[in-house]
């Protein structure tokens, strides 16, 4: 693996994503308008309080694996991903190129969706802002990664986003957001823990209840775990030739 090589590729997706108009809309403003939503539909009720932090966690992640499944997906049809794979570059080069470029993206799109929350619809947080901003943007970061692990089994961009559905919404349901892990069978709360998505809720329902990085560094470093596993996964399933 090369630091110039990776650095290379982080700029020229960077350089991409600059002129992509749409994908910054959608990364940038999806996020926010759901939060809204939501802060609209229950205002003068705890609901925005209770539920919005974990949304915080849950929204950067999704919105991040579809863009980066169906980005390499894109990539990959075009041909532009198998010209670079012919080149001296490695597989971790592009893999980690690949998410330095959208982690500076997620990094502007955690501080845009928090700044948002918490000085534009009043959501509380009890704990320190800038932990929930760290949070939310390994939220994002890990779903760059499961969206490039991911978009190795998918052949188009359709089926690259009907992984959605088989990867994110069995962690949506068994992460606590729907019903407290410890009131659910005793195999759905052992399942759960398997799932990174359980560790970044319970990461921001700390964080929102007043906890500091004492009690919230375990879940953090779990999550680091479950990015560096899936850019593992990403790099050795990445072709280099499209079948």
């Amino acid at each position: 693996m090369s630091a110039r090589l990776t650095l290379a590729t982080a700029a020229r997706v960077l350089q991409q994503l600059r002129h992509d108009h749409r994908t910054l809309a959608l990364v940038l403003g999806l996020p926010v308008l759901l939060l809204g939503l939501v802060a609209w539909m229950f205002h003068g009720t705890p609901v925005l309080d209770q539920f919005g932090p974990m949304l915080v966690g849950l929204f950067p992640l999704i919105v991040m694996f579809l863009v980066t499944s169906v980005a390499t997906l894109r990539e990959r049809q075009s041909g532009t991903l198998e010209r670079l794979m012919t080149m001296p570059i490695g597989r971790a080069d592009v893999v980690v190129g690949y998410v330095l470029a959208f982690a500076v993206l997620a990094s502007v799109q955690a501080l845009v969706v928090v700044g948002f929350a918490v000085w534009g619809f009043g959501m509380d947080v009890a704990g320190p802002i800038g932990l929930v901003v760290l949070v939310a943007v390994l939220d994002a970061v890990l779903g760059c990664a499961l969206g490039l692990g991911g978009s190795a089994l998918a052949r188009t961009e359709f089926q690259a986003v009907q992984l959605m559905p088989a990867l994110i919404f069995p962690q949506l349901i068994t992460c606590g957001l729907l019903m407290p892990r410890d009131e659910m069978p005793q195999l759905l709360e052992w399942l759960s823990r398997v799932f990174p998505l359980t560790y970044a809720i319970e990461a921001m329902q700390d964080l929102a209840a007043g906890s500091g990085w004492t009690d919230v560094r375990g879940a953090v470093g779990v999550i680091v775990l479950f990015v560096v596993g899936a850019l593992v996964v990403a790099a050795t399933t990445l072709r280099r030739r499209t079948p």
